[in-house]
């Protein structure tokens, strides 16, 4: 039976972007079988609903999701965010957040003299605890003396899936075969439980090396000597915060995406930028950090030699700069972009 996807495209750019990517899967000719959902801003505008349950019931039968991007400046500040993503990665448990950092071309990284071998790391976020998790408050809201709290979330079961996924895919990258532990347990004395879980399932995988890093000095290294690192995990908000540096030192947000992973369930699948509603509509936003998110959707699927494909026909692009860059100034609408990937498909096949 074919694979059942339902494509969010949401907000902004994410209009523009899904059906330049939706464009490459139809290409592979995979029989995939795609189900729209209106989900967004203007629903919302329209019915004071973010996510409905007749929706999120749709979304627990599929077999992924694909989204665009969420988030309108006409709506409150982190309540459609709140309401759709937050709602999605809670409500579907998808406890891991994937970020593969990995530099193409070395004319897109902005630090000295690094070339692709050097960056070429995944960072293993939890997804679904920490401060994320919602249980915030007030006291005397609107006052001089207001008070604003808010939790910080963490259960032995969260702590130890996360870092087992992660020793996981340490062991199957098969690359510097390391693992490293980013927190700041020195100073969020509740990480301790990181500390203690990351120590004790690893000695199960006496294979992979264990590293330490605290939050502050990951980011320096991160810049600094970014070949150091193979897989990383770390918290919700350190590697919400971890991520978005890295991805600038692969060339940008317009190239990064991400997998929000329920292991053997439904998960999804998203460009990391946002809706950037400056650019919506005017045929300037890069599809490709949205064709990476369909990579790793296909490789989630196990359409291992279509995710091959589409990584490479990507980095041949960027590397040999018909893509001269991966922003809105790049000279290149969103469908020529789109055209691009499906003509270099079409040059650089991958032998089955």
């Amino acid at each position: 039976m074919a694979a059942q996807i339902v494509v969010i495209e949401g907000d902004g750019i994410g209009r523009e972007v899904i059906p330049a990517a939706i464009g490459v899967i139809r290409r592979l000719e995979l029989g995939l079988q795609f189900q729209p959902l209106n989900v967004g801003a203007e629903r919302y505008l329209q019915t004071g609903e973010a996510l409905p349950e007749d929706d999120f019931a749709q979304l627990e039968t599929a077999d992924a999701i694909l989204l665009g991007a969420i988030g309108d400046p006409r709506i409150e500040v982190g309540l459609l965010e709140f309401g759709i993503i937050a709602r999605l990665r809670f409500g579907l448990d998808l406890f891991v957040n994937l970020r593969p950092v990995k530099l193409y071309a070395e004319h897109l990284c902005p630090l000295k003299d690094k070339r692709p071998e050097d960056v070429d790391f995944a960072v293993v976020r939890e997804n679904t605890e920490d401060a994320y998790a919602g249980m915030y408050g007030y006291f005397k809201k609107g006052t001089p003396d207001e008070i604003a709290t808010q939790e910080i979330l963490f259960t032995r079961k969260g702590v130890e899936r996360i870092i087992r996924f992660a020793f996981e895919l340490a062991r199957r990258r098969g690359r510097g075969k390391k693992l490293t532990l980013v927190d700041k347990a020195n100073a969020v004395r509740a990480m301790d439980l990181w500390t203690r879980t990351f120590e004790e399932v690893g000695r199960e995988y006496p294979d992979i090396a264990r590293d330490h890093a605290y939050i502050d000095a990951a980011t320096m290294w991160c810049v600094k000597n970014p070949e150091w690192f193979d897989t990383v995990v770390t918290s919700n908000m350190f590697g919400d915060i971890l991520t978005d540096l890295a991805a600038m030192i692969q060339g940008g947000l317009g190239v990064a995406a991400s997998g929000n992973l329920h292991p053997g369930h439904v998960s999804l699948f998203e460009p990391i930028h946002g809706s950037a509603p400056k650019y919506a509509g005017k045929n300037v936003a890069s599809p490709i950090a949205t064709v990476m998110a369909v990579q790793m959707m296909l490789d989630y699927l196990g359409e291992k030699r279509a995710a091959q494909r589409i990584e490479e026909a990507v980095a041949g692009l960027l590397r040999t700069k018909r893509i001269p860059s991966l922003g809105s100034d790049s000279g290149l609408g969103t469908g020529a972009v789109g055209d691009l990937v499906l003509g270099e498909l079409e040059r650089a096949k991958v032998p089955a």
